[in-house]
């Protein structure tokens, strides 16, 4: 038996630094160990803080698990420390540790769904 660490890689950025930008067509989740990030969504218009995103949570679910482009951008706010899971590894996961990989989905689906309820509020932090 292993574990999901065996399918992670970890990642520490700088403040500052931008994670992946909006309209990305990368995969990639990250899971959040320490540290801060922001997440900001850009139209013709203004630039909008989406949320505060700190240790414990994820990004990158949506592009993740939709395979659509990244819907905002995310750039570390306070030096972090990710853990990364692409998708073929992912995939790699379902077909190794399927009980791990359904509860890696599920804390996923649970983030997601506490950001689609703060969605009436102009800054989410999770």
């Amino acid at each position: 038996m292993g574990s999901v660490s065996a399918y992670l890689q970890p990642y520490a950025v700088p403040a500052g630094h931008v994670l992946f930008s909006q309209g990305a067509t990368d995969r990639t989740l990250y899971l959040v160990e320490s540290g801060s990030l922001s997440v900001h969504y850009q139209d013709e218009k203004e630039r909008l803080r989406l949320a505060i995103v700190g240790p414990g949570s994820v990004v990158g679910e949506g592009a993740f698990f939709s395979m659509r482009p990244r819907s905002a951008t995310v750039q570390a706010s306070a030096p972090t420390r990710l853990w990364t899971l692409t998708a073929l590894r992912f995939t790699e996961l379902t077909n190794r540790q399927p009980a791990i990989a359904l509860g890696l989905a599920m804390a996923a689906g649970a983030v997601l769904a506490k950001r689609l309820g703060n969605r009436r509020r102009r800054v989410a932090a999770t």
